[in-house]
């Protein structure tokens, strides 16, 4: 096969093509031009386009994967020993029009799952 479109290397499981260094750089030099996709840049030479962006992310020294920042295993955390004061919760409030008709119902924050179930019933 020419070595510019890629030379074949074959063996008993797999057919592989062997990219020159000149066609890797003459393909990312072409996906630097401004409006071109790497698609159409891989479509038009017969390759990969996930090949052509492995390519361009290593000509521009970038690394394939965000490393993580390190961070400790161990993260200390300051504990008060007073229980933290227990505020009420607004409740739910539920407003239904009808007319001129206007109703309020408040839920208690802590049952929300009795609030929907009453809700769907009456809804039906």
């Amino acid at each position: 096969m020419d070595t510019k479109t890629g030379e074949l290397v074959t063996d008993d499981r797999r057919r592989r093509r062997k990219y020159s260094d000149a066609f890797r750089a003459e393909a990312v030099a072409a996906c630097r031009v401004p409006g071109m996709s790497m698609a159409a840049v891989a479509l038009a030479r017969g390759m990969n386009a996930n090949l052509l962006r492995r390519w361009v992310i290593e000509a521009e020294g970038r690394t394939r994967r965000p490393q993580m920042p390190a961070t400790p295993a161990f993260v200390p955390v300051r504990v008060s020993k007073t229980p933290p004061a227990i505020t009420s919760d607004p409740p739910i409030r539920i407003q239904l029009h009808q007319g001129s008709t206007e109703v309020t119902i408040e839920w208690p924050m802590t049952q929300p799952a009795a609030c929907v179930v009453w809700l769907r019933e009456l809804l039906r």
